[in-house]
């Protein structure tokens, strides 16, 4: 169980460093599209893992806050 376990978290815990970094790559690139769009499916993935228990909900707004607030910027600016 415990090897099973440790499997789902890391794939979890993968799928959502990857989500945040595409967000963040895409913000640094200047791609204001590709930001908002991948943005948006980096949100449904922070708010998955925090509903599994991987994190706290507090970390998933911190997480959701502060990309938002990237994105955001980045569209004011252009």
């Amino acid at each position: 169980q415990d090897v099973k376990l440790n499997a789902a978290n890391t794939a979890l815990r993968s799928k959502f460093r990857s989500a945040v970094k595409g967000v963040q790559k895409a913000v640094v690139a200047g791609d204001k599209g590709k930001a908002s769009e991948l943005f948006k499916a980096a949100q449904s993935v922070i708010d998955s893992v925090a509903d599994k228990g991987m994190f706290h909900k507090n970390k998933a707004a911190r997480h959701k806050s502060r990309l938002a607030a990237k994105v955001k910027a980045l569209a004011l600016a252009a």
